[in-house]
């Protein structure tokens, strides 16, 4: 049973009166068990609704609908901690190939780890995409993924001086094709390779890319000259 839009209203509106909940105590407690509960239920394979999380919890629903107002707010956030230390990710590295190389060393083992999550919440954005195009998606908020947007941009920053920025944003967008769960689902479960072969495979078409990209630039006369670009 799912709670009314009137219930989650006033859950809303009473979370403005009394501001943000506490990072400590009894209500940061409850908080944390709904994520792991709602972590347990995403590891096993479900995209569960806040009723579902606040039932496994023991939770009351309007308590449940005070931390998230919606599924795609408890799905991001399940997301934000499966993802864990690859939202911090840095590297003092100047080279652009070696970035991306170490932000897929760190972040892969980490998206396998936590793969059901992924493929879960991938699962309400595909579901979500699905009743948008029906019209009967209404006014559900949309469950948004770019993290992976800005992390690429992020490892191939050394070349925002190299690259134009029509293909600096080109070469990201390919990286992105094999970064993330999504990558998992082609090599794993489409073509049946094993952990340390699918990291392989990811990391060498992620070298690839790189360097195809700066050649491409090299032979079309050297680095990009920011300088030049007509606004």
């Amino acid at each position: 049973m799912n709670v009314s839009r009137q219930q989650s209203a006033a859950s809303d509106e009473a979370e403005r009166a009394t501001g943000p909940v506490p990072e400590r105590g009894p209500r940061a407690r409850t908080k944390r068990l709904m994520l792991e509960t709602a972590t347990r239920l995403m590891q096993a394979g479900v995209t569960p609704s806040v009723s579902e999380v606040a039932e496994a919890a023991e939770v009351s629903r309007a308590t449940a609908y005070r931390y998230f107002p919606s599924q795609s707010a408890l799905v991001q956030a399940v997301v934000d901690e499966g993802l864990g230390p690859i939202l911090t990710w840095q590297s003092t590295s100047a080279d652009a190939e070696r970035r991306v190389a170490e932000l897929f060393d760190t972040a892969m083992p980490r998206i396998e780890a936590f793969e059901a999550t992924f493929k879960a919440a991938l699962k309400l954005s595909l579901d979500q995409w699905a009743r948008r195009q029906a019209g009967t998606l209404g006014g559900e908020p949309a469950f948004t993924r770019g993290h992976r947007i800005d992390l690429l941009k992020d490892a191939l920053s050394p070349l925002k001086g190299r690259l134009p920025p029509r293909d600096f944003k080109r070469l990201a967008q390919a990286l992105s094709l094999i970064f993330g769960v999504e990558v998992l689902i082609v090599l794993k479960d489409i073509w049946g390779l094993d952990s340390r072969r699918t990291m392989s495979v990811a990391q060498w078409a992620a070298g690839a890319l790189v360097r195809a990209a700066v050649a491409e630039s090299v032979d079309e006369g050297g680095s990009f000259d920011p300088k030049a670009v007509v606004k």
